[in-house]
């Protein structure tokens, strides 16, 4: 707002540049113009201050559709006065000097007629459209007629106000009817991410299968190559008992050749001593033949001398020198 200072005889007014202050006196316009500063008497003067500035009006109304259903729409227009010199004839802008603030609300009567004319723009366009068509393509045609309507409407053009942009955020039925209509977008994406649930399960069992086909596999063949493994140990172990039996039969073969070989070693040395043996008997029996009788006791006497056993003393008895005498003598 502007900046009014008092002083004795004259007061002196500031205001900003996006504020458009209109002085008139005695109804003749002194000045007129954003960022204006000037004194002026405060009996004879008449002030008004216009916002230049780009404003926002928030909108929240309720519509009917041709199917009776109620929808709220939420929407924003932006404004600006295009010619405040108009609105200050049109609106009640003026300022208390000795306040400095409006002596109206001019600001709420705009607002009221924005809201108005863009409340019936859009009533009378949601009034043909049923809800379904009023929820698929009523943001962009509440919009597009929002803003013709506002641009091409006659009192505001003459109350100097200019729309600059309009945009609708929502549009929304009742609480009730809204769930009701989400319930089947609900129910189809329910279904999809049951779908991918169960399409991500079964990819999961699938993958589970290949996995326990691989290791099943895999155990196929340690199982295939433990076998030859120990196939291989067993015919190892077969030909290491075969070499070893055919080590130990050669070895008792070689033992038994060696025992025989001995033994007919033995045999030929014992049948050669005895030859010997019986060659010297037969020479020794031989040159006994020959030898006289008397000898050959002698002989005798000295072999068996040589095998009795050691006599201490002997005693002989006529009968035994008898006895002997008569042997000998036979």
């Amino acid at each position: 707002m502007a900046e009014i200072r008092r002083y004795p005889l004259v007061w002196h007014v500031r205001s900003a540049t996006t504020d458009h202050l209109v002085h008139v006196r005695r109804g003749r316009t002194v000045h007129s113009g954003p960022g204006q500063a000037f004194w002026f008497r405060p009996l004879s003067a008449a002030l008004s201050e216009v916002p230049i500035d780009d404003r926002e009006l928030g909108l929240l109304f309720h519509a009917r559709t041709a199917d009776f259903q109620d929808v709220s729409v939420q929407a924003t227009v932006a404004y600006r006065m295009a010619d405040p010199d108009l609105a200050a004839r049109r609106l009640d802008f003026g300022l208390d000097p000795k306040k400095g603030t409006w002596r109206g609300r001019p600001l709420e009567q705009i607002a009221q007629m924005l809201t108005e004319a863009a409340q019936q723009h859009a009533l009378d366009l949601l009034t043909g459209f049923t809800l379904h068509q009023a929820l698929t393509a009523g943001l962009a045609a509440v919009r597009e007629r929002m803003a013709t309507g506002l641009s091409s409407d006659e009192r505001l053009s003459a109350t100097g106000v200019e729309v600059v942009d309009v945009r609708v955020i929502a549009l929304r039925p009742e609480a009730d009817v809204e769930r009701a209509l989400q319930t089947p977008a609900r129910e189809q994406v329910q279904q999809e991410a049951d779908k991918a649930t169960y399409e991500r399960r079964a990819l999961a069992v699938e993958r589970e299968r290949a996995i326990s086909e691989n290791e099943l596999q895999s155990q196929i063949e340690l199982a295939a190559r433990e076998e030859q493994l120990v196939s291989r140990r067993g015919a190892n172990e077969r030909r290491r008992a075969t070499e070893a039996a055919a080590a130990g039969r050669i070895e008792t073969e070689a033992k038994a050749e060696q025992t025989r070989l001995l033994a007919d070693a033995r045999a030929e040395s014992t049948r050669l001593v005895g030859a010997a043996d019986a060659e010297t008997e037969a020479a020794r029996m031989a040159i006994y033949a020959d030898m006289d009788q008397a000898v050959l006791l002698a002989l005798a006497a000295r072999e068996a001398a040589k095998n009795l056993p050691q006599v201490g003393s002997l005693t002989i008895t006529p009968d035994a020198v008898t006895s002997a005498l008569t042997a000998l003598s036979r």
